[in-house]
């Protein structure tokens, strides 16, 4: 049927119409927010580089993870950031039962505690080079040698609390290793793994390595992150991880790999998760600080494409945020 029989626009004449028939909504329990860190005691410390996001010791953590939890946001990703004394070349400090991230893991689930809690796992934010991974005699990152380092940290997050542990290094089977070290260990029923399965060597991680304090001292990720050209290969890799024990895969960056985020959609029935990384937080304040855009409408738009296009969850550092204008807009 074709116009004029057919007028597209009668269902768009008033919001209420508009509301009635929208194909892609977004909820705060869509929603996780990433958490920062740091050691001490009342630390909250804005991040120069990331506007909302702040360093909080895990009181700190605390307190806006019960924010975020009377919102409805859905849930947390914890990433650690020590004291760069601490750190090492294997990232010993991250497998340590008492560590940042496994406090601040019994202190969320002891004061919230229905909130789902990720942690980000990942040797980079622990190690003295900033790599991945465990680096070799020849100076590349030892993809084999890194899987235990991988599944002992795993290992002290299940044990601390982790419902979720999102493997971002991009090693060969780590989701493997992970999953047999939680299964191993009794935490398999527990413990489910959110993979990075579509990680790109991005130009939009630069805030966030201010924020976790992992840029690498020496070369790039190129050698193990996934090239921003390759969508076949993106494929291949979330495959890959769903054959070996994923529960949920995730792409990142979100807004620029919508189109593999979509692909995934149509050929997985596993939950998909999409991060809005640092870089497009950041496009979106600075552009909304200088009078280009509507902050609020832009941010929203821009996390139901990502819902459009597959996504059943996003990480994303505005999520307390979007959660207060989702209530505001019911």
């Amino acid at each position: 049927m074709s116009y004029p029989a057919s007028r597209l626009r009668r269902l768009r004449r008033t919001e209420g119409l508009r509301r009635l028939v929208r194909e892609t909504r977004l909820d705060p329990a869509d929603l996780i927010l990433p958490l920062f860190v740091v050691p001490g005691v009342g630390v909250r410390r804005p991040v120069g580089s990331l506007p909302g996001v702040e360093h909080l010791s895990v009181d700190g953590a605390v307190e806006d993870a019960r924010r975020a939890a009377d919102l409805g946001v859905g849930g947390v990703m914890l990433f650690g950031v020590p004291d760069p004394r601490d750190k090492d070349a294997v990232a010993s400090v991250a497998r340590r039962d008492d560590g940042l991230v496994p406090e601040t893991l019994r202190a969320i689930r002891s004061a919230v505690p229905d909130l789902v809690l990720t942690t980000d796992l990942c040797l980079c934010g622990y190690t003295d080079h900033g790599h991945c991974g465990v680096i070799g005699a020849d100076g590349h990152v030892e993809n084999d040698a890194t899987l235990p380092l991988l599944a002992e940290m795993a290992l002290v997050h299940g044990a601390a609390g982790a419902d979720v542990l999102a493997p971002s290094d991009m090693m060969d089977g780590r989701v493997a290793a992970v999953r047999a070290a939680l299964d191993g260990e009794g935490l398999g029923e527990r413990v489910a793994i959110m993979a990075h399965a579509a990680k790109f060597a991005s130009g939009f991680y630069g805030p966030f390595r201010d924020a976790a304090h992992s840029a690498p001292s020496f070369g790039d990720r190129r050698s193990y992150q996934l090239d921003p050209a390759n969508g076949r290969e993106a494929l291949r890799e979330a495959d890959q991880d769903e054959l070996e024990g994923a529960d949920i895969l995730l792409v990142k960056p979100a807004l620029p790999y919508l189109d593999v985020l979509a692909r995934l959609a149509d050929r997985t029935d596993v939950p998909l998760a999409a991060y809005q990384v640092s870089g497009e937080h950041v496009v979106l304040q600075a552009a909304a600080a200088a009078g280009a855009l509507d902050l609020r409408r832009a941010t929203l738009e821009a996390l139901t494409a990502v819902r459009r296009a597959g996504a059943r969850l996003i990480v994303t550092y505005a999520a307390k945020e979007v959660a207060g204008w989702l209530h505001e807009r019911h």
